[in-house]
């Protein structure tokens, strides 16, 4: 199964960005190949051309999707429809009709519907946040593979499984030529055109295997690398986006910088951001987002991180996802972030940014409720990540117990989440919708 359906070029501009039609959708994405003209086809993710293909080639991949594309849309458009009547108080349906025409929610309307319980308000807010994430973003929904690449961390983070202080945690780090061997066998064997390649956080860490290994990835396939190792410094980002990662994934989890660092020890809000905005000056697009139900956070605080994300930041993608506690970290005996409370987070996050990038449905909330994976795309969001890490390593990457996909192969996740896209109208494509 392909995760993206080929384009063709109509224009390119002097800045190098190439407009690209998909079968007369038009979508904009960076252009780094040589050569490259008006009537060609390619791949895009991410907002970037990664390949150019033969016409008789792109014409088969199309061919076979040109039927079924038209016929996803149309069940999207069904079930995205907002309800006919009002549910809820006069207020929040105010809010939500004035979003669904275009005016988003002021700071103390968003907090008022994080607030919401009352299941008919609910259900509008989730058909609206639908309904806009479906006429700004169509029925696409990115599929990305994940790859974690090492559990070693030297940080003491006091709600995650990978903290230097868990000592129980029996660690591991693949070397250069077993993470090129698994992102080819992802690519090669399931279909993935954009990989993330992650890992603990280790202070002053040598990357010369990552390095080494992205490089060898891409000059051997076409797949758009978006790393996820923490904070590396400017030399690390240069470095590794020199190699030809494009895309960064890192969460500043928390607008607060008080309970930031409450939750860090040693570690300071604004080196956080600092790393973010580096990576963005170097010309990566980037995913990024909060942890939410931390302790201490507020309805107004959830809000100003999904401005700083939005806003202060420009995210090509919302990485927003629920707190699991580990057991074996001070926050052991912190309750779990409610499934409803994280769908409610994401209904907003698109309410109030119909028109930015894709809004990630986590593997944590999957973890919380296999089901909820589903009902998180019908409440705004449009990306999945499936775990291509090496199944003899998943246990050992152990953010939280309970990890969902922990003992799922490659195959039957893509086929549960194919099932599941297919069921809900949704092309399991990425048309380079990431470009700002």
């Amino acid at each position: 199964m392909c995760y993206a359906i080929p384009g063709r070029v109509v224009a390119i501009d002097d800045a190098g960005v190439a407009t690209i039609s998909y079968f007369g959708e038009l979508r904009k994405a960076r252009n780094e190949l040589e050569g490259l003209e008006p009537g060609h086809f390619v791949y895009a993710q991410g907002g970037f051309v990664i390949e150019r293909l033969q016409e008789a080639a792109a014409q088969e991949v199309l061919s076979v999707w040109k039927e079924s594309f038209f016929d996803l849309r149309a069940e999207d458009l069904r079930l995205s429809l907002l309800p006919v009547e009002e549910r809820g108080s006069p207020e929040v349906a105010r809010i939500l009709k004035k979003a669904s025409s275009g005016v988003a929610p002021d700071d103390q309307e968003a907090v008022s519907l994080l607030s919401l319980d009352n299941e008919a308000e609910l259900e509008l807010l989730y058909k609206t946040a639908n309904f806009l994430r479906c006429r700004f973003q169509g029925n696409s929904c990115c599929i990305h593979g994940i790859l974690e690449f090492s559990s070693d961390c030297t940080r003491s983070c006091i709600y995650c499984g990978l903290s230097e202080q868990n000592r129980g945690l029996l660690r591991y780090r693949m070397s250069a030529e077993e993470i090129e061997a698994a992102a080819i066998a992802a690519i090669d064997g399931y279909g993935f055109k954009a990989l993330v390649l992650q890992s603990g956080e280790v202070t002053g860490q040598p990357l010369e295997d990552l390095i080494a290994a992205v490089a060898a990835i891409l000059r051997k396939r076409a797949v758009l690398i978006i790393i996820s190792p923490g904070e590396i410094g400017r030399e690390g980002l240069e470095e590794l986006y020199r190699a030809g990662a494009r895309g960064l994934l890192m969460r500043f989890e928390t607008s607060d910088a008080e309970l930031y660092e409450q939750l860090h020890p040693g570690c300071t809000h604004e080196e956080r951001l600092e790393t973010l905005r580096t990576a963005i000056e170097i010309g990566y697009f980037i995913i990024t987002g909060s942890i939410v139900g931390l302790p201490g956070q507020s309805a107004e605080s959830l809000v100003k991180d999904i401005r700083l994300a939005a806003e202060g930041l420009n995210t090509a993608m919302f990485s927003f996802g629920p707190f699991i506690p580990h057991p074996d970290t001070p926050l052991a005996n912190h309750p779990v972030c409610g499934e409803k409370e994280m769908l409610k987070v994401l209904a907003l996050i698109r309410i109030l940014y119909p028109e930015q990038g894709p809004v990630l449905v986590t593997t944590a909330l999957e973890t919380i409720d296999p089901g909820a994976r589903g009902r998180g795309l019908l409440c705004g969001a449009n990306s999945l990540m499936l775990n291509a890490t090496p199944e003899e390593y998943r246990k050992q990457y152990s953010l939280y117990p309970g990890r969902a996909h922990a003992e799922t192969s490659i195959q039957e996740q893509v086929e549960a989440a194919i099932g599941l896209l297919r069921g809900l109208g949704r092309a399991p494509t990425d048309l380079g919708i990431f470009l700002q």
